[in-house]
């Protein structure tokens, strides 16, 4: 009997598994960054206690790529030294669906538009891609970071391969707004300084992920890009860490 093929994005560890273990899905999450307070804030918000990966843990907005995010085509694309890093373990089409999606998450769960104003509307037959571009924003993708990579453990029912990116609130749009009766994914989002982030209900990468921010926003922005790109996956139940 032949074996079935194996992910090429997933380590070597992973691969042996990926006979007997869910198979990660495609997923993005979104950082924003709020420079304007004393301290530098990130959106947060908690899972509902319903949902079976993560009830109750507070995290940033994101969640599985969508079809409608690999045909939808944003107003400004990836920078170059962004998707050289993205495309490390995935196609540039899968790259750019990876950072549009992030986008319609935060768009569907907070409310918030990261793009343009007064950019042409992109092209796309999703219901979700022409509400957006209605408030007169555009998807664009050059103002995006990509910070970090996390694959969920084996063990676990529910598994992502999740990128992670970082953006400034000054890229956003609209008002920050619960939407959790229509979307049924966050409750009680905030905006928190990083400080007080890390006290929260939090999963292990999104500490993680907490302290990559930090580290970058020491920084000056050229040194921050230079930073390696974390790549967080497990052997049993064991964590570890590749750079990009």
């Amino acid at each position: 009997m032949t074996e079935p093929a194996q992910p090429d994005y997933l380590p070597p560890a992973e691969r042996i598994r990926a006979g007997r273990a869910v198979r990660p899905k495609q997923a993005s999450t979104l950082i924003i960054v709020r420079r304007d307070q004393s301290q530098p804030q990130v959106l947060m918000g908690r899972r509902s206690a319903g949902h079976k990966f993560l009830p109750g843990k507070f995290v940033f907005p994101g969640g599985r790529v969508d079809r409608g995010d690999l045909h939808a085509r944003p107003h400004t694309g990836l920078r170059p030294e962004v998707e050289a890093r993205l495309t490390l373990s995935c196609t540039p089409n899968q790259a750019r669906a990876l950072a549009m999606a992030a986008i319609r998450e935060t768009f569907e769960e907070t409310g918030l538009l990261i793009g343009r104003k007064d950019a042409p509307p992109i092209k796309s037959r999703e219901k979700v891609w022409s509400d957006f571009c209605s408030y007169g924003v555009a998807p664009s993708l050059d103002i995006m970071d990509y910070i970090g990579r996390a694959i969920t453990p084996s063990f676990q029912p529910k598994r992502f391969d999740a990128r992670f990116f970082m953006v400034e609130a000054e890229h956003i749009h609209g008002d920050l707004h619960d939407t959790s009766n229509a979307s049924g994914e966050l409750l009680e989002i905030h905006w928190l300084p990083i400080s007080e982030a890390k006290k929260l209900e939090l999963q292990g990468i999104t500490l993680l992920m907490l302290d990559e921010v930090q580290k970058r926003l020491t920084l000056p922005t050229a040194r921050a890009a230079e930073l390696p790109v974390p790549f967080y996956y497990f052997k049993g139940k064991t964590r570890l860490r590749d750079d990009h």
